[in-house]
């Protein structure tokens, strides 16, 4: 009675002793998680791969006297001409600027051939790289400039576009968190039907934030790894989203274990062992995936890999650990008012997917074709992405700074308003700048800084920002100074520089992502043919889901372009996330199999166990990747948009009737070269616990 006594007390100890060590630990992260926006970097060049000229160029700037410069530019306009008393008002407010900041030239004006613009660049090192000291100039030139009675003055140029950019990446982590977390806890309630039951893996996912923000912190710390407002963002969905699935899965067989065991403790034992071999398969294929981005070239996608990484695991062990513990110290009644008793067994429903895996069955080969030729025809409309995402089109509301930029395209369309810089070494300073001069669509070129090694070159083009006839002659000054140790960069340099190192990294890490999934696929599944039929399945979301972009940006939406990184980042996710809900899929039908069940029967039966939770997990992860769509930023939109999108395709066509179509075409053969593929088990093995 005693030992009885005893083992009942160490069970009841053990989920008190793991949530205490998760308050010792929250108590003790909190502080490092709060530091996590602060070592966040979201200058151009901090994306950029380090040996990019473009880099070369912003390192060099630096080092020049007065450091990194704040570049502005402001546009006083008024449609029919300038008055003389609009060019006063312009002159005295430049004027204020000049009083009140440190400036590094004399800003001058430059009227428009039709005298209805006046431009004056605006140009300050005091700020240097100090991002709220950037942000304090540009807001203190904004409040010092202003129109009245139709003359409009807007504040322009990249220190101004960086500011805007600078202002929406401050706010994103909080706007994120709480949207996100809003999401979740509409669907949890909907799906669990308890007004108790949704706190506890709202409350552990909140946890499991706090964790994760401190651990890229630290990794940042460590090993200098590159955090962004976009990798950051991407983290905190990643958590929230991939941890509540992890919670419907655990909580699900939970509930089943309740019904067969007396005490909390040992049905969350049942639970653990039952779905925690899939979770952690899981959760090891999306962490694998990630950490691919390694092999980037950019450092915003090489840093996303681990921070990614770090959110995925930060979730594993919140929901396996301080999940566990706090169910089974709330016992059966945090199921209320739908508590399941000892003993009993649920009301039995008519299942869905069941009707859905019926149906699919009973004509496989049209199912299956008729699938696969939905999903190519929305791939098609791939072919719709617009070009490049240019940085005036990056916002979905267009701010000061863009409006200032669309002006003076329009009224300089001669001269370009924001400058290509070239760096020269200072001993052939004077020879560059003759070529630089001569080299076609430069129509200005005016020495800058200099110390006794670097001269700086501040380059106008004839051609407007980031247009093409621009980025022809970033290429013609690249090749005309090739052999004098000059290096050409600026915002628009930076642009293309991004632009082509994207595409490197896509044909790099595609097939590292895809080889590293499929081993993991084999060993979890014993294997060759199923991992390819999911890796196949989910490279079809993924090019359907791009094309359903296609068809939405542009036309619908009225974005201008596709952000370079789309196709890498929403390969990476898609391939990784898709996956994880095949895995359960397959290793619920391997089981069914090894049990001596027929293929078909064991795909339906694989098909009714799982589609539910799985269901309810993708409509969760979709609608947190979705979230991202609500931020002011057009890369964000496309790319929650994008995911969310290929999430639901994975899990309620691919999944549901493809991949279930598939599986009872090939047969036994879907399990070559496995034993399941030559011969059934015996009948008479014993049935091995059913995970979720």
């Amino acid at each position: 009675m005693g030992a009885v006594g005893t083992g009942t007390r160490g069970r009841r100890a053990v989920p008190w002793a793991v949530a205490g060590l998760w308050v010792v630990a929250l108590v003790l992260l909190l502080p490092l998680a709060g530091k996590f926006a602060d070592v966040q970097q979201n200058r151009a060049v901090d994306y950029l791969p380090d040996g990019a000229d473009s880099t070369q160029v912003a390192r060099v700037q630096d080092e020049l006297p007065g450091g990194e410069s704040t570049d502005l530019v402001v546009v006083y306009h008024r449609d029919g001409g300038l008055t003389a008393a609009d060019r006063e008002t312009a002159a005295a407010q430049i004027a204020g600027v000049e009083r009140e900041f440190e400036l590094s030239g004399v800003p001058r004006g430059v009227a428009s051939a039709d005298g209805s613009t006046l431009m004056y660049p605006v140009s300050s090192t005091e700020p240097g790289q100090d991002e709220e000291a950037q942000l304090a100039f540009v807001d203190g030139v904004r409040e010092t400039v202003g129109g009245t009675g139709g003359l409009s003055a807007e504040v322009g140029g990249p220190g101004a576009v960086g500011a805007d950019m600078d202002e929406v990446f401050e706010t994103i982590d909080g706007t994120l968190l709480t949207a996100t977390l809003g999401v979740v806890t509409v669907l949890l309630v909907l799906i669990y039907r308890s007004p108790f039951l949704w706190l506890v893996p709202l409350a552990v996912a909140g946890a499991a934030t706090v964790l994760a923000m401190a651990a890229a912190y630290g990794t940042h710390e460590l090993f200098g790894i590159t955090i962004t407002g976009q990798s950051g963002g991407i983290m905190t969905v990643l958590v929230l989203g991939a941890g509540t699935d992890y919670a419907l899965l655990l909580v699900s067989r939970y509930r089943e274990e309740l019904r067969r065991h007396e005490r909390p403790y040992d049905a969350m034992r049942a639970a653990l062992r039952g779905c925690g071999p899939a979770v952690l398969a899981s959760s090891g294929t999306v962490a694998a995936g990630l950490l691919c981005l390694l092999a980037a070239d950019l450092n915003s996608s090489s840093g996303m890999g681990p921070v990614g990484m770090v959110g995925v695991l930060a979730a594993l062990v919140a929901m396996t650990t301080l999940l566990p513990a706090v169910l089974v110290l709330l016992g059966r009644r945090v199921f209320w008012p739908l508590i399941p008793a000892y003993g009993s067994t649920p009301k039995a429903r008519r299942s869905l997917f069941a009707a859905m895996g019926t149906s699919a069955t009973r004509r496989p080969a049209a199912v299956l074709t008729g699938g696969a030729v939905l999903l190519g025809a929305l791939a098609l409309g791939t072919l719709n992405l617009g070009g490049d995402l240019r940085q005036e089109d990056a916002f979905t509301e267009r701010p000061d700074s863009v409006s200032a930029m669309r002006t003076l395209a329009e009224e300089y369309p001669g001269r370009g308003a924001q400058p290509i810089t070239v760096i020269a070494p200072a001993g052939n300073a004077d020879e560059v700048v003759e070529r630089v001069r001569g080299t076609d669509g430069v129509a200005e070129a005016a020495p800058g800084r200099a110390d006794g090694t670097w001269a700086e070159i501040t380059v106008f083009a004839t051609a407007p920002p980031e247009s093409a006839g621009e980025t022809r002659t970033i290429e013609a000054l690249r090749d005309t100074l090739d052999g004098t140790g000059a290096h050409v960069g600026g915002p628009s340099a930076e642009h293309l520089d991004l632009a082509r190192s994207e595409a490197r990294d896509r044909a790099v890490i595609v097939p590292l992502v895809l080889a590293a999934v499929f081993l993991i696929l084999v060993v979890l599944l014993r294997s060759l043919v199923a991992p390819l039929l999911l890796l196949g399945a989910v490279v079809a979301v993924w090019g359907a889901a791009l094309g359903i972009g296609g068809l939405v940006f542009g036309p619908l939406l009225g974005f201008a372009g596709t952000d370079p990184g789309i196709g890498l980042l929403s390969f990476v996710f898609l391939v990784a996330l898709g996956v994880d809900y095949g895995i359960f899929l397959m290793h619920r039908m391997r089981e069914e199999s090894l049990n001596g069940a027929e293929p078909d029967a064991a795909a339906l039966t694989a098909l009714r166990t799982t589609g539910g939770v799985i269901a309810s997990a993708g409509v969760v992860l979709a609608a947190t990747f979705a979230v991202l769509t609500t931020l002011p930023l057009v890369a964000m939109v496309e790319l929650g948009f994008v995911i969310a999108v290929g999430v639901l395709l994975d899990t309620f066509l691919v999944r549901t009737y493809l991949v279930t179509t598939a599986s009872v075409l090939l047969g036994r053969r879907m399990w070559w070269p496995g034993v399941l593929s030559r011969t059934p088990e015996p009948e008479h093995r014993e049935r091995q616990p059913e995970p979720v």
